[in-house]
């Protein structure tokens, strides 16, 4: 049982190493940006700042049109549902030609339906 303790031990030992060094990079990234910023003229500041909102439009523009794309592609599917490729109720499923057993049962499941029906089958005689 030590064995195990101490290669969990180990293991928590560098999970906490590595969030301290990742918690350490993204401090260090931080001042880093800081400083660039502070470094830059306000006009050039603005300017990057109106580059960067006008990149995540286009971005988001081009991501509208796949996804409008692909939504016009899927409703225009030649096996689509709504195309009539593929139906739900098609009658050749089994399951559509069996006889209803819960229409005339309100209670399938109580213990006096079932011995009366298995009764009825051969089962309690």
């Amino acid at each position: 049982m030590g064995i195990i303790q101490k290669l969990l031990g180990k293991k928590d030992e560098s999970d906490l190493n590595f969030k301290k060094k990742l918690h350490e990079a993204q401090q260090e990234k931080k001042i880093q940006d800081l400083i660039e910023e502070r470094s830059k003229s306000s006009n050039r500041r603005e300017l990057e700042r109106t580059y960067r909102e006008q990149e995540e439009d286009d971005i988001k523009k081009e991501l509208d049109k796949i996804h409008k794309k692909n939504n016009s592609e899927m409703w225009k599917s030649s096996n689509s549902v709504l195309k009539g490729g593929t139906s739900i109720l098609k009658e050749d499923r089994p399951i559509l030609k069996e006889k209803n057993i819960f229409k005339n049962n309100p209670n399938l499941f109580s213990r006096e339906h079932a011995i009366k029906n298995n009764t009825s089958m051969g089962f309690f005689k």
